[in-house]
C-alpha cells in the first residue's frame, strides 16, 4: 500500500492573512502539521499544495515536497478542497508513485495528536469509503438548532418528535472539525457525501480547534503550553 499525506495551504486567507506561516510557539503554523505527517510513520510521501511562494519555501524547509504552484482556478476562496487534493494526487501518480491511500491533514488544526492520525488510518478498512474527524457537538439539530424557512419564520432543523422532549433524549450528533480526512484512492474521485460508508474518529474539543481568527492563535498557544509543547 502506498500512502501519501496531503496538506493544502492556500496563501490568500481572509480571516488571518498569512496564517499558514504565522509563528505559533516559535515555528510557522504549517510546520506543526508537516512534522506530524513526517513522524507518524504512515506515508511514503508528504506533499503540500499551495499557490503561495512563501508557504512553499517554509514547507520545503520543514521537509515536505512542494511539486508545483497550485493553479489559480484551484486557489480561490470558493474553490473546493477535494479538487485540490485530486489534482495533487494525479500529479504524484504521474510523476512519483502509485497511490492507494490518501491522508489529508489541515494545517490550521495543529492540536491533533499523532494517535488521531493513526486511528483514522486504521478506520479505513476495505468496507469503508472514507474517514472523517469531529467532536460531539454542543448544539443539536434534534433539539436546539433552527433554520429560516421560505415563509420567513424559523423552525427546528429536525422536526420535533415526542421522543425528543429534552436535550438528553436527542441522538448524539458530531461537528466535523476538518482536521483529518482519509480516503482510498478509488473513493477519492467523487464527493465525500456521495459515499454511504463513512466512519468518524471522535476527537475531544481541545484537539479540534481550527485556526480561523487571530484569537485562535492565543487559544491554541495556551493549550499547547498545557500539553508541554512550549
Amino acid at each position: 500500500m502506498n500512502t501519501i499525506i496531503t496538506i493544502c495551504a492556500r496563501g490568500g486567507s481572509q480571516g488571518v492573512p498569512g496564517k499558514n506561516i504565522r509563528p505559533l510557539m516559535g515555528k510557522p503554523l504549517i510546520a506543526w502539521t508537516i512534522e506530524q505527517a513526517l513522524q507518524c510513520g504512515l506515508a511514503q510521501g508528504v506533499f503540500v499544495s499551495t499557490d503561495d511562494a512563501a508557504i512553499a519555501q517554509v514547507a520545503k524547509a520543514h521537509g515536505a515536497s512542494v511539486p508545483f504552484v497550485r493553479p489559480a482556478e484551484l486557489a480561490t476562496a470558493t474553490a473546493g478542497k477535494l479538487p485540490v487534493i485530486q489534482h495533487l494526487v494525479e500529479w504524484v501518480e504521474a510523476n512519483a508513485m502509485p497511490v492507494t491511500r490518501i491522508i489529508d491533514l489541515d494545517p490550521t488544526s495543529p492540536l491533533r495528536d499523532m494517535d488521531d492520525i493513526r486511528a483514522c488510518a486504521e478506520l479505513l478498512t476495505d468496507d469503508t469509503d472514507a474517514v472523517i474527524t469531529g467532536y460531539e457537538s454542543d448544539k443539536n439539530p434534534y433539539f436546539n438548532m433552527v433554520e429560516q424557512k421560505a415563509n420567513g419564520f424559523y423552525e427546528r432543523v429536525c422536526p420535533p418528535t415526542s421522543e425528543v422532549a429534552g436535550r438528553q433524549l436527542a441522538p448524539k450528533v458530531y461537528a466535523m472539525n476538518a482536521s483529518i480526512y482519509v480516503w482510498h484512492r478509488r473513493t477519492l474521485a467523487s464527493s465525500l457525501w456521495a459515499h454511504p460508508r463513512i466512519k468518524l474518529h471522535v476527537m475531544p474539543r481541545e484537539r479540534s480547534i481550527d485556526i480561523d481568527h487571530p484569537i485562535d492563535f492565543d487559544i491554541v498557544e495556551l493549550l499547547m503550553k498545557r500539553k508541554g509543547l512550549a
